[in-house]
């Protein structure tokens, strides 16, 4: 019997943040809810994951970051949460994770099996018409979820095949549903791909989302996950070249780009031309002096422990510099 929501939440930044988590929070308890329908993209169903964290366990957000610890503070005491996805890209209806940025201006990720939604119904229609470079970025971060996770040296093969197989899938079909925006058939082969990405990357990310994380928190200026990702995609492929050339060989193999991390990464920035995605991150506005932290906060992000190649400080610096 269908029936009206106890109240409706819509003030969420593109990069969810404590604040808006906690207006969201007040939302909640100020009229008296028993659960949540988190509709959008990541950044909605990240905030609502928050708020359904706060409802039962204690302020601030920032300890329940997992490289604070708190992991073993979240617990499965929290409402019903009910993910739909409006994107295809983020996975965030199917993964442990909400990444949100905090009261001391960190983005950080929460990350635990109870964070996972109750459930999430993933149609494919509710992506028709959405925006051209929307679903390229959104498209690139379901395909950068499948590299890294299938780069990530943790030993999962389950999630390997999982996230080979996203990638493939998402590589055939992402040009095309830019394209075509309302063919039904890229959009549904999309969000299994976005699906496939965060199913597979409970196993792990790396320095792409390492750098992307704080870059993404800044104030000024706004910048978008999934563009991020895409300007940090072939610069990192290149840096981890040496650390799985196998892994390399079968990625280029499953995008018929060649053998090899040059042809992967050469592959990845004719896409990114082809998507009309920015190449560097200077296209964003952003200018040496947004650098400041972003190299230290990326070494202690919590996705830098599985990328392939062991990190540096110098290193991140150094791939931040070449993504300029």
């Amino acid at each position: 019997m269908p029936c009206e929501p106890a109240a409706m939440f819509a003030d969420i930044p593109t990069n969810p943040t404590e604040e808006s988590v906690l207006a969201g929070l007040a939302a909640y308890r100020g009229n008296d809810c028993d659960g949540i329908i988190a509709l959008g993209g990541g950044s909605p169903i990240d905030c609502a994951k928050g708020i359904a964290l706060l409802v039962t366990h204690p302020e601030p957000l920032e300890q329940y970051a997992l490289i604070h610890g708190g992991l073993s503070l979240i617990t499965a005491d929290m409402p019903p949460l009910f993910a739909v996805p409006t994107t295809a890209g983020t996975g965030s209806e199917v993964g442990r994770a909400a990444l949100i940025t905090v009261a001391s201006g960190a983005k950080l990720g929460l990350i635990s099996k109870h964070l996972i939604p109750t459930a999430a119904v993933c149609d494919p229609q509710l992506t028709l018409g959405m925006p051209t470079q929307l679903t390229a970025a959104t498209g690139i971060d379901a395909i950068s979820h499948c590299v890294e996770t299938f780069c990530s040296p943790k030993f999962n093969p389950v999630a390997d095949a999982i996230a080979l197989d996203g990638l493939g899938r998402a590589w055939k079909n992402l040009p095309a549903a830019v394209k075509a925006p309302n063919d039904i058939a890229y959009r549904s082969e999309m969000m299994m791909a976005s699906t496939q990405g965060a199913l597979a990357f409970q196993k792990g990310l790396g320095l792409i989302h390492s750098l992307s994380h704080p870059l993404g928190a800044l104030q000024e200026p706004r910048l978008h996950h999934g563009m991020l990702n895409a300007i940090f995609l072939p610069h990192v492929i290149r840096f981890n070249a040496s650390a799985c050339p196998g892994k390399m060989d079968a990625m280029a193999q499953v995008m018929g780009a060649g053998a090899g991390a040059d042809a992967v990464a050469n592959a990845f920035d004719e896409l990114n031309t082809a998507l009309g995605l920015p190449a560097r991150l200077s296209e964003l506005g952003v200018t040496p002096a947004h650098f400041e932290g972003i190299a230290e906060a990326a070494l202690a992000d919590h996705s830098t422990p599985c990328n392939p190649q062991p990190l540096e400080l110098d290193d991140c610096q150094a791939v931040l510099e070449a993504a300029l």
